[in-house]
C-alpha cells in the first residue's frame, strides 16, 4: 500500500513525497513497528500510539487476556476469592488502580479480542476462552505467532505513546517490553517511549470517567509533530519518560495539549 501510495503521489503531483510517515492505534501500532523492522526503506519514521506486542515467547494477548477471562468473574462476585483474584489480575499486568476499567472491557473487549486473533493463529483450540493455555498449545501455534513476531530491529526513528492505564494491552506487558527490545536490540537511538499517566486504549471512555482519565490523541498529536521535527529539523525529541498527569487539569486544559 506504501509503495502503491508513493506512486499514486508521484503520478497526480508529478514529483515523489518528500517524507514518508507511519502512524498507527492499537494493531496499527502493531504495524508502525513491524514495518520500520521490516521495510525500514519505504519510511522516514513512525508514531506508534500502543501498538500490539507479538513475541513467540510471550508477553502477547494469548497470555494476558485468558488470564483476565479467568479471573476478572471472581473479583466482580465478591465474597472470599476476590482478593486472590484481583491479585492475579494485577500479575498478569492490569495496573492496580485500573479496576474500574475492568467491567467494560469485560463486557466489550477481552473475550472478542481474543477469540478473534485465536481463530486465526490457532483455528484448532476449542475449548472456552478462560481456559486457554499459550503453553500447552502445540508447535505449530507458536510457529503461527513467530511469523507476525516483533524484534525491536527497527531501522527508521520511532516514538511510542502508550497509557499506563490500559486495560487491553497492559502497558507492562507491552510498550515496557517492545521498548526493552528496541535497546537490546541496539537500536534505542532511533526510539522515543512516552508512558502517559491516565491513558488508556481508547479516548471514547475519558467521558465517563472524566476525573480518572485523560486523552490520548493530544499526546499522539505532539509525538507526531516531535517526529517531524525529529525527522526533518533535527530537532530530538524529549528523553523517553513517564509523562505526569498535571495536578488540577481539568478536561479543555487536557484535551488542549500533551507536554512529552
Amino acid at each position: 500500500m506504501t509503495r502503491a501510495a508513493r506512486a499514486v503521489v508521484a503520478q497526480r503531483y508529478h514529483r515523489p513525497p518528500a517524507r514518508t510517515l507511519a502512524t498507527g492505534m492499537s494493531n496499527g501500532g502493531y504495524l508502525v513497528r513491524w514495518q520500520l523492522e521490516n521495510h525500514p526503506e519505504l519510511y522516514d519514521g513512525g508514531v506508534d500510539w500502543e501498538g500490539t506486542l507479538w513475541r513467540a515467547d510471550g508477553p502477547h494477548l494469548f497470555t494476558f487476556l485468558p488470564p483476565a477471562l479467568r479471573h476478572y468473574p471472581v473479583h466482580a462476585a465478591g465474597g472470599p476469592a476476590a482478593g486472590a483474584a484481583r491479585d492475579a489480575m494485577h500479575a498478569a499486568g492490569y495496573p492496580a488502580g485500573s479496576e474500574f476499567l475492568w467491567p467494560y472491557h469485560h463486557a466489550y473487549y477481552w473475550g472478542l479480542t481474543q477469540r478473534v486473533y485465536r481463530e486465526e493463529l490457532d483455528p484448532g483450540y476449542t475449548g472456552a476462552d478462560a481456559d486457554y493455555d499459550w503453553a500447552a498449545r502445540p508447535e505449530e501455534v507458536r510457529a503461527a505467532v513467530d511469523r507476525i513476531a516483533l524484534t525491536g530491529r527497527i531501522g527508521k526513528p520511532l516514538i511510542t505513546v502508550h497509557g499506563t492505564l490500559d486495560v487491553l494491552l497492559p502497558i507492562a506487558r507491552d510498550s515496557d517490553v517492545y521498548a526493552r527490545m528496541v535497546r537490546e536490540a541496539g537500536r534505542g537511538g532511533l526510539h522515543r517511549y512516552y508512558r502517559v499517566e491516565g491513558g488508556t486504549h481508547t479516548d471514547s471512555l475519558v467521558d465517563a470517567f472524566p476525573d480518572r482519565l485523560r486523552p490520548l490523541v493530544p499526546c499522539h498529536r505532539s509525538a507526531f509533530t516531535a517526529l517531524e521535527g525529529w525527522i526533518g529539523r533535527g530537532e530530538r525529541p524529549p528523553a523517553s519518560r513517564t509523562v505526569p498527569l498535571p495536578a488540577g487539569a481539568g478536561a479543555a486544559a487536557l484535551l488542549a495539549g500533551c507536554r512529552l
